[in-house]
């Protein structure tokens, strides 16, 4: 299911190299939530766990290393050539089913290679979970390409572009491989793909963002009032301009307002939508902009929450001429087969800067009730922190 130690996002590299510069030390646990509360029997497990041990003999090829410096230029080459010394260790994935049947996945490591278990393992279950509930597709090409062409004639007519996000929550490796190779042949208004093992076989252009987990952990040992903040300085230091998308949601996107200040909002070359209303979020950013004096169609918006192309096609035509606009679109095109996707999630749950220091309980806020993640109590916490600031 997982072929290659490529076959995972982008961003996961990105982070861990970020951890590798600013949180050498830190320690984080991962867990897994299935938002759908899906229920599974013990044959599904038995599945599951004999494809995490898999994951052990994955490693990165000289081949791949070097494709990897020259096509991801902003991390340098001496993190390649520690990934080739990265092995993942089952014996740290942690599943198992509760008495209700419901799903629980954790893994705890150093957080510059817990990260990396996140995407292979959400993709595992996702597709196992259609291996074993859903029906077969049959003609791969017939069922991928139906709905697909149609999409990509959107996309062309309305003139946007947008980015393959499908790894997480694929019907399978095959099924985004076929996707991939279609967009990488017809389709030149996909500029890349998250996927970085997908990029190198199809010669697209590997791309991402931040994840939610940098914000989290800088909130867990700081305050979630200056975690944007903190971020945002750090990540411009590691990358010197490179991978110039900031996430806005992990505190919502007024607190990240808040945080972004004039120069953050010049050094950067736009920021990513991935909850809540994205009419509205346009709106917010774009007085922001305006606010500080700066061009809103010097930026971009990359919108990434469960999208469809009719959707990116409403958003590109409500922001035209004002703001420029991308589309990072995951589950509606490795997962748009006739049935209904899985709802899963893998966020950082707890953390510790080294050892030497107290397990601090991570939060996820969102601009959608439910979305948030963190224990209930923890959450309120930080809820409190953000609306009683300066009294």
């Amino acid at each position: 299911m997982i072929k290659s130690i490529l076959d995972n996002d982008l961003y996961k590299f990105s982070m861990t190299y970020y951890y590798q510069c600013m949180y050498p030390e830190a320690i984080g646990t991962f867990t897994f939530k299935d938002r759908n509360n899906m229920k599974f029997n013990d044959m599904f497990l038995i599945h599951l766990k004999d494809e995490f041990l898999k994951l052990k003999e994955l490693s990165l090829t000289d081949e791949e290393c070097e494709w990897c410096i020259q096509n991801i230029p902003y991390i340098p080459r001496h993190y390649w050539e520690w990934l080739k010394t990265f092995r993942y260790k089952p014996e740290l994935i942690n599943a198992w089913l509760d008495e209700d049947k419901h799903l629980h996945v954790e893994v705890t490591d150093i957080m510059y290679k817990v990260s990396m278990y996140e995407i292979p393992i959400l993709a595992i279950v996702s597709e196992l979970y259609y291996k074993f509930y859903a029906i077969n597709l049959g003609n791969l090409q017939y069922q991928v390409e139906k709905p697909l062409k149609p999409n990509c004639e959107v996309a062309m007519e309305n003139g946007f572009t947008f980015m393959e996000f499908g790894t997480r929550r694929r019907y399978s490796h095959d099924v985004q491989d076929y996707v991939c190779k279609y967009l990488s042949e017809n389709c030149p208004n996909c500029v890349g793909t998250s996927n970085v093992y997908f990029a190198k076989k199809y010669g697209m252009k590997p791309l991402g963002t931040q994840a939610h987990e940098c914000f989290m952990l800088t909130a867990a040992h700081t305050s979630p009032k200056d975690a944007n903040y903190i971020v945002m300085e750090n990540w411009v230091k590691v990358y010197d301009g490179s991978l110039g998308t900031v996430l806005t949601d992990t505190y919502t996107v007024d607190e990240f307002l808040r945080q972004f200040s004039r120069k953050l909002a010049k050094l950067y070359d736009g920021v990513r939508h991935d909850s809540g209303c994205p009419f509205e979020f346009g709106e917010k950013i774009i007085k922001k902009y305006e606010s500080y004096g700066i061009d809103p169609m010097s930026k971009t918006i990359v919108f990434s929450d469960a999208l469809t192309f009719e959707k990116c096609a409403e958003l590109k035509k409500h922001f035209e001429g004002r703001i420029k606009v991308s589309f990072g679109i995951g589950t509606n095109l490795t997962c748009d087969t006739g049935h209904p996707s899985c709802n899963i999630v893998m966020k950082l749950s707890s953390c510790q800067i080294n050892s030497r220091k107290p397990k601090e309980l991570c939060v996820k806020l969102s601009d959608v009730d439910g979305k948030e993640m963190g224990d209930p109590e923890e959450v309120a916490v930080y809820r409190y922190l953000l609306r009683n600031q300066g009294k």
